[in-house]
């Protein structure tokens, strides 16, 4: 039975938990932080990627179309 225990040894256990719980609780932190520098990186790699190939895309083809019409209302 949880209460025949005794109260220190209980208060032991607790305090066993807790120090577990925050050594979890830093190990996700650190490990939530690393994924998001890496998540700004990819984000930032992916708008360059983006911007070369607008740029190829440009150099082969010209501007785009709708970039040379003029609006329906002229």
């Amino acid at each position: 039975m949880a209460q025949a225990q005794d109260p220190q040894r209980q208060l032991e256990a607790m305090q066993e938990q807790l120090a577990f719980l925050e050594d979890t609780v830093a190990a996700l932190n650190d490990a939530m932080a690393s994924q998001q520098r890496e998540i700004l990186t990819l984000r930032e790699q992916l708008t360059q990627l983006k911007r070369r190939q607008d740029e190829l895309q440009y150099r082969q083809d010209g501007p785009a179309p709708e970039a040379n019409e003029r609006p329906p209302h002229y």
